[in-house]
This record gives structure tokens, C-alpha cells and sequence, in this order.
């Protein structure tokens, strides 16, 4: 099946493990210095999945791993700095302004931001969402939706990149 594009969405499939490292690798040459990407969804769904492909795609060569208990993990060494933050285990306001959130928002590299639904009323309005759900054991849809100009653009890129046309 191919991807629906409606405007500044796409909703699309991925039918592996392989294929969704794909999908993030393609993200991330895309990726620019102040990008913010948010993910979401359950445990198990691939936020970090894509988030190691999203690394390959910075040409990032470090293990890249889940930050659920760090909260914050460093990538630099590649095209641009990759910050992969987790909030999973945060809970309030006070616990997600406490880890500096808006710091690595505003920062030089891409933010990937697992579990981001925990803090949506402090993302930057301007940014891709991505909302990951099981289909099957194997089997993911993938929904993303570009808010500004800028992630549209990038949107657009990627669905041509991806899968043509």
C-alpha cells in the first residue's frame, strides 16, 4: 500500500525492523541544526528503532541506545549533533523544565524526543510528530505530521526520497 500524503501528513506502513531503521536513516540526512522531532507511542512500537536509524542517516557510528534511564543521550561526530532525550519516566512541569528540555530545543543539533506526548504543551510549535503503532509483531503504521514551513518541506522530501513520486 502506499503512503497517504494530506498536506503536511503522511501516514504510511513499515512491514520490518529493517525497514523502519530505513525510514529514520532517511529522516536524518534530511535533519538540520535546530530540527525537533517528536515521537510517540507504546512501548515496543520503535521510537528508538528509528532513532538509530535517524543517527546512521547523521552518519552518527555510535551504538545509539534507549535513554530511558539517562533521559538524555549525546551523539556528536556526525553531520550535526544528535540529542535523543526520553520522558518516559517524567511525570510534571517542574521534572520536565528541570532537565533543561528547552535548552537542547534550542539547540545546534536535532532533538529526538521519545514519549514527547508527556510534554506537549512545552514542544516548539514548529516541528515533526511522529506517532508509531503495532499493527502485528513485525508490522508498524508510522503517522507524521509536519507543523512550519520548514517540516513540510522536509516532509515532502522524504515521502519523495522514500517511496518516489
Amino acid at each position: 500500500m502506499s503512503p497517504v500524503m494530506t498536506g503536511p501528513t503522511i501516514d504510511f506502513f513499515s512491514h520490518s525492523v529493517a525497514q523502519t531503521r530505513r525510514f529514520g536513516f532517511r529522516l536524518g540526512q534530511f535533519a538540520q541544526p535546530g530540527d525537533v522531532f517528536c515521537l510517540e507511542g507504546p512501548l515496543g512500537s520503535g521510537k528508538t528503532l528509528l532513532t538509530q536509524g535517524i543517527g546512521q542517516g547523521l552518519d552518527i557510528h555510535t551504538a545509539i541506545t534507549s535513554p530511558t534511564f539517562t533521559l538524555i543521550n549525546e551523539y556528536r561526530g556526525g553531520r550535526i549533533p544528535l540529542y535523543h532525550i526520553d520522558l518516559y519516566r517524567l511525570h510534571s512541569d517542574q521534572e520536565i523544565w528541570n532537565l533543561g528540555l528547552l535548552d537542547y530545543l534550542e539547540s545546534d543539533g536535532l532533538s529526538v524526543v521519545e514519549w514527547a506526548d508527556q510534554a506537549k504543551r512545552v514542544m516548539p510549535e514548529r516541528r515533526l510528530w511522529i506517532t508509531l503503532r503495532h499493527l502485528s509483531a513485525t508490522k508498524r503504521g508510522i503517522l507524521m505530521q509536519a507543523k512550519g514551513p520548514r517540516y513540510i518541506a522536509l516532509l515532502t522530501s522524504f515521502r519523495r526520497d522514500a517511496f518516489g513520486g
